[in-house]
């Protein structure tokens, strides 16, 4: 649970940042508990939608060497800016893949800064 609550604030974070340096992406209310509805949002898009579309474009993904990702993440971005009832706006995909270029960078940066790095075990 502890795990799943600061992914959503990562996310959150990463949502917050993105927005803040693109113009193409842009949150209606810039308050706490907006960005942390969107984080919610997209760690639920992450987790259900995502690994389906992943495994659909798997051709793709060989064919592009990995790069089909970006195109991926921005998608996946977007689809929450559709969810969020408006409080996400994206301008389109090409605002939508950097914006997630920009949120994956944030996110392994805040992973590895708050350790929570998927390999790491716990010893009791």
């Amino acid at each position: 649970m502890r795990n799943f609550i600061l992914r959503v604030i990562v996310s959150a974070i990463a949502i917050a940042v993105a927005a803040a340096l693109l113009p193409g992406i842009s949150v209606v209310n810039k308050d706490i508990l907006s960005f942390l509805l969107l984080g919610l949002i997209f760690g639920i898009v992450n987790a259900l939608i995502k690994p389906i579309i992943s495994i659909l474009s798997c051709p793709l993904v060989l064919l592009t060497l990995g790069l089909f990702m970006f195109v991926i993440n921005g998608v996946m971005l977007m689809i929450t800016a559709a969810l969020s009832d408006g409080r996400l706006k994206v301008d389109g995909l090409g605002w939508a893949i950097v914006g997630g270029i920009i949120m994956g960078v944030v996110n392994v940066v805040l992973e590895l800064v708050l350790g929570m790095s998927g390999d790491s075990k716990r010893s009791a």
